[in-house]
């Protein structure tokens, strides 16, 4: 079952946003989000906003006529922004599995991107595919339509890892997908999981040499993490799977540091790999920036100015309010000072570029000395260009060095 939305107060059925988050959007990077709810099966740990095609019906959100559905938000956030919007830096299609749809209906929905906003020089255009859902021809149709980049979840390489996830693809396949997608002129990145119950170092060393010898742009590796309401969250609590164990998410996460980094790859985000600072996934980057985008599709989340809102989310309901003139926003934050500051220390400690100490309150700069002496960030880095950046032992434990830089 997908997780449930947020908190917070009604939004606008017009979707308007305060005078001063339409002011504060051109001082940062512009990203638009869609999110595109299809997947063929639902993977058992997966608690994403997604839908099987079996369990919708077709009022407005069926595969066919999900591109159309998904161009009236983007209409709504052309009269919400206003003409003064910036160009769009980068577009990531995710979900779901994107490529569920035809690969002219995501083209179609990145022309009415273009059309509305305009795209900047040099745009960063991603859409996450599973390995089974591209061919040489639609991955073709991508690239010659403005996309850059494919995210292929991989996940493992390993038959009964990815049984366990419930993953259906070959992964023979996912050599064939990372090629085509090469031969198109894209960019390709490859998502990995560790710590499902079974797998073994061997396992995860098996999985990391295949993805590595696939000489992608880039690499993501993702702990896995039992959710409430899923299959695998239920099989955990029956006893039926074991949880993973934190032990050994340390040892693998370890270990992918070690071998991606033996084979060319730097960490810039705690969970992500690229070979140069021109791979990096630059969509990502705008989140962890406190950049603004919007987010296109059901239960799909936005920010613009400090507020942040989120909408409906099931498909049905989504095309429902746009088709009656509404905004799809079930609710939304004014994001307080407290709650602004909060994030960016969250985001920014995670990063290899590390957080500005200067920046830092009282609390969180008398808190540095102490985590330099448990080993969890960097010293040199502290001192001079004096920035938080984590160790390699500070990225296992990010969440309490950002605990403790909060003052808690």
């Amino acid at each position: 079952m997908p997780s449930a939305l947020p908190e917070g107060e009604p939004a606008p059925p017009s979707g308007e946003l305060p005078a001063y988050a339409l002011k504060a959007l051109g001082s940062g990077p512009f990203g638009v989000y869609v999110h595109v709810p299809f997947c063929t099966v639902r993977c058992g740990y997966c608690d994403f906003n997604t839908y099987t095609l079996a369990e919708l019906g077709v009022d407005g959100a069926s595969v066919g006529t999900y591109a159309d559905t998904a161009l009236r938000e983007l209409e709504l956030a052309t009269r919400v922004l206003g003409p003064t919007a910036p160009a769009v830096k980068t577009v990531f299609f995710g979900g779901g599995t994107p490529t569920v749809l035809a690969a002219s209906d995501l083209v179609k929905v990145l022309y009415g991107i273009r059309t509305r906003f305009g795209l900047a020089d040099g745009v960063e255009v991603t859409t996450e595919a599973n390995p089974d859902s591209v061919t040489p021809q639609s991955l073709l149709t991508l690239a010659a339509g403005g996309f850059t980049r494919v995210s292929v979840g991989m996940q493992s390489a390993v038959p009964h890892v990815l049984a366990t996830l419930e993953r259906t693809h070959d992964p023979v396949n996912v050599a064939r997908a990372v090629e085509a997608a090469k031969a198109a002129g894209l960019k390709v990145s490859v998502d990995l999981i560790y710590g499902t119950p079974g797998e073994s170092m061997l396992d995860w060393r098996a999985s990391l040499d295949a993805a590595i010898e696939l000489e992608p742009d880039h690499i993501s590796a993702y702990a896995l993490v039992v959710e409430e309401g899923t299959k695998l969250g239920a099989q955990v609590r029956r006893g039926q799977v074991p949880a993973p164990e934190d032990d050994d998410e340390a040892a693998k996460y370890e270990l992918a540091d070690q071998a991606l980094a033996a084979a060319g790859f730097g960490w810039y985000e705690v969970s992500n790999w690229a070979r140069t600072e021109a791979d990096r996934c630059r969509h990502n980057e705008g989140y962890w920036a406190d950049g603004h985008w919007w987010g296109v599709g059901p239960g799909a989340h936005s920010h613009v100015g400090g507020v942040r809102w989120w909408n409906v989310k099931h498909p049905n309901a989504f095309a429902t309010r746009l088709g009656s003139g509404l905004s799809p926003a079930a609710g939304r934050e004014l994001l307080t000072d407290e709650q602004l500051y909060d994030e960016r220390v969250l985001l920014g400690v995670r990063l290899v570029d590390g957080l500005p100490i200067d920046d830092l309150r009282p609390e969180g700069s008398s808190a540095v000395a102490g985590l330099i002496a448990d080993g969890l960030v960097d010293g040199l880095s502290a001192l001079r260009p004096r920035r938080v950046v984590l160790t390699l032992r500070g990225r296992l434990l990010a969440d309490t060095v950002v605990r403790r830089l909060l003052g808690f």
